[in-house]
């Protein structure tokens, strides 16, 4: 196709094609000032990806400013393919979570595969080896048959990539609310480890140096993708499937170790992954970055399509492709290193120092655009901010005080809901042993993966309970930082730092730009307080069907350091004798509690409280008594509150039961979702020393009967179940609502 079949500069502006591209007149008018001219087909499909959400954060950067990003441990901050945090003896570990929400919802199986490709691809960019995958999903109710439809997919999509290029999955998270019916959210993170001198950066330095392209041709698949993640879904998404790339997780296997060789060359200067907008983003990124322009030859860029114009390469999203920049003169040894792996490396131009992104097609200029324009300079915006009504009204009532008749079928029945329930139908189908260093399989409060050739682990885990943050974000935000930690200390490591994936409504609606902004606000206090720095992310906006948002749904993946591996713990308990303690108090607190969900059907009211420096306190406790080796096990009260929390600690403990009193009001001491608060046991000859440690109550011991016995104050019991029944229900309840009719 010739250029000149491409609409001219003067018919973008006049029928203002540009808007289908999602930019704004305003925009239009900046990009010709710019310019100092129309900008042609190309120019204006490179501004409009460049521009997008998805890859300029225009609406967000505002608020991301309130992170913290620095620490003592952090080596690279938000802004590259991945965060990076030292871990002592020159190793560090590198981390990132990034969405892929909308082509997931019209594509599922290649949407999510896609996701896991491309978080991999961000992650070796940096150098680093990939050692573990994690992720973090949203759906509606298993009871439509859609919702089973794409839950079914994304699950079959992120373990077959994963499965593939051999990184095992170990961990994360699935809920299920109807907030998610139209719009799932499929959040992936990787987690690589690198040695200090092998971090590698995206930048394009050196002037005459080789601009390189390397991995899968170029097709036609996932064009304007970034665009299509910067907007609402609607009825007519589904005519964007071609918006959703495929993925060949043979082709990054091969990749992967081929830029992990690579990186140990001093010929190589920057090399980043083309994700979102393709070879646009990564060619205008790495010369912003290092204040220089690249020109580029299309012609020279491998196609496996005929015909593909400037626009189509320039804003592919076609997967397993890596741009790399080499010193001039030492190109051959990178050609011949990547067809050891049987890939192909080829010269696609040079570094420029007129700070342009410069395209050539066919011998005519395709495009020509100041990088920083496209990178540094995009426009940014301070969204209107408003407070909802709904939160106003929340704020206001009293509290939720829910009538429980049974305790036994109550508890139960919340071992059944898809949220709380076993997910092991999910992680079954993940290959989580893949290279034998996994220590705590999926399932526990975090994963964990021991470092080879140490005697460190890693506790990795994604936490973010939407439905507090739907009800007041600031509160939920901080919440969310916290439950992350919690889980981490649980399993014996000290929390590091966090990655984000902030998948909000519409920002341009200003209730959703306060979520966001609270939210944030939020997650920032308990950041700082937790000592835990954001050091990368990704910002998922308009999640929304209709014109009906998601729940405000910020979630944080976050690794932590197992200094030892004898500190490892896990949730279930060990032996019989051994005492049970609870950490914090029960409060009457049920807004957002997946019991007021269960007998309401709906979630309203306040969030419950937290206190960051009692959280902080808790934690260090716990931690060091972990360390200090009287813990036997410990796990957070979380969903569904003590009672769930100890079914659950039951649910791997091979015949092992239970017995403890309560007292006091029955309902929230069992079912409150009451925050910074843990479930531990300790062996009784290690009693003395605990208490020294922790401040704690003692409520029980463990038992060798095989069931739940929880009584009260009276001596009364008011749960008497069989571990083995409660286990049937909590395994069950996913694979039955699956196979069930709609």
């Amino acid at each position: 196709m010739s250029l000149l079949l491409e609409p001219s500069p003067t018919m973008i502006k006049e029928e203002k094609l540009y808007r289908e591209m999602g930019l704004t007149d305003e925009e239009f008018a900046m990009i010709e000032n710019i310019l100092g001219r129309l900008p042609n087909y190309t120019e204006t499909g490179i501004f409009s990806v460049m521009w997008s959400e998805h890859c300029s954060y225009k609406n967000s950067k505002p608020v991301l400013k309130k992170f913290p990003t620095e620490g003592k441990h952090v080596l690279q901050g938000p802004g590259e393919g991945a965060g990076i945090v030292d871990i002592g003896d020159g190793l560090a570990v590198a981390f990132k979570i990034e969405s892929h929400n909308h082509p997931s919802a019209i594509e599922p199986y290649q949407g999510a595969a896609t996701g896991v490709g491309g978080i991999i691809r961000d992650v070796f960019s940096m150098g680093a080896r990939p050692i573990a995958l994690l992720n973090s999903l949203r759906f509606g109710e298993l009871t439509s048959p859609r919702v089973k439809y794409l839950f079914e997919h994304v699950v079959a999509g992120i373990a077959g990539y994963g499965n593939c290029v051999g990184i095992p999955t170990v961990g994360g998270e699935v809920q299920f609310d109807p907030a998610y019916e139209g719009n799932p959210l499929v959040n992936a993170m990787c987690v690589g480890i690198i040695r200090h001198e092998d971090i590698q950066r995206g930048i394009a330095s050196g002037v005459g140096n080789t601009v390189m392209y390397v991995g899968a041709k170029t097709g036609r698949d996932g064009i304007h993708g970034a665009t299509f993640a910067s907007e609402e879904l609607t009825e007519q998404s589904e005519a964007k499937r071609p918006a959703v790339q495929v993925g060949d997780p043979f082709m990054e296997k091969l990749l992967l170790e081929a830029c992990l060789e690579v990186i140990k060359s001093d010929a190589l200067v920057g090399m980043q992954d083309m994700g979102a907008a393709g070879l646009t983003s990564s060619a205008a990124e790495m010369a912003s970055k290092a204040g220089v322009g690249i020109e580029m030859n299309l012609d020279l860029v491998p196609q496996r399509e005929t015909g593909m114009t400037p626009y189509e390469m320039m804003l592919s999203e076609s997967q397993e492709r890596m741009l790399l920049v080499v010193k001039k003169g030492r190109e051959q040894e990178i050609y011949d290193l990547f067809a050891k792996y049987g890939l192909e490396a080829k010269d696609v131009g040079k570094v420029t120092g007129d700070k342009m992104l410069r395209l050539y097609f066919r011998g005519e200029v395709a495009a020509e655009i100041p990088v920083d324009a496209l990178a540094k300079d995009a426009p940014v915006y301070h969204k209107p901010s408003k407070e909802p009504e709904y939160y106003r009204k929340f704020q206001t009532m009293a509290s939720y005080l829910p009538q429980v008749d049974n305790y036994e079928e109550t508890l139960l029945s919340l071992l059944a809901q898809p949220t709380i329930a076993s997910k092991e139908w999910v992680y079954d189908q993940y290959d989580y042993m893949v290279r034998t260093n996994t220590v705590v399989a999926p399932g526990s409060d975090a994963a964990v993966v021991r470092i080879r050739g140490t005697n460190k682990a890693l506790a990795i885990t994604t936490d973010c309970n939407s439905r507090y943050i739907y009800l007041d974000p600031e509160t939920g935000g901080k919440i969310a930082v916290a439950e992350a930690a919690r889980n981490v200390v649980c399993s014996g490591a000290k929390p590091l730092a966090i990655t984000d994936c902030l998948n909000f409504g519409n920002p341009e609606k200003p209730e959703i730009f306060w979520q966001l902004e609270k939210a944030v606000d939020g997650m920032s206090e308990a950041c700082r307080m937790l000592d835990t720095p954001v050091i990368s992310g990704n910002v998922s906006l308009y999640n929304e069907t209709n014109g009906e948002a998601v729940y405000p749904t910020p979630v944080v993946g976050m690794v932590g350091l197992v200094e030892d591996l004898h500190h490892i713990t896990t949730q279930e308990f060990k032996q019989a004798g051994d005492l049970i303690y609870v950490m914090g108090e029960a409060r009457q607190e049920f807004g957002g509690s997946e019991l007021q969900k269960l007998l309401e059907g709906r979630i309203f009211g306040k969030a419950p409280a937290i206190d960051l420096n009692t959280e902080a306190k808790r934690q260090n406790e716990l931690l060091t008594a972990i360390q200090e080796g009287v813990i036997s096990s410990a796990h957070d009260i979380a969903e569904g509150g003590l009672a769930v929390a100890l079914a659950e600690c039951l649910m791997n403990a091979e015949d092992l039961g239970a017995k403890v009193a309560v007292s006091g009001d029955i309902v929230a001491e069992l079912f409150s979702e009451t925050q910074s608060r843990f479930i531990v046991s300790v062996k009784k000859e290690q009693q003395a020393k605990f208490e020294q440690l922790v401040e704690a109550k003692l409520i029980g011991e463990v038992t060798n009967d095989g069931t739940l016995l929880i009584e009260n104050e009276r001596g009364e019991a008011i749960v008497h179940l069989p571990v083995e029944k409660m286990r049937g229900v909590w395994k069950g309840a996913i694979p039955c609502l699956l196979k069930s009719k709609a």
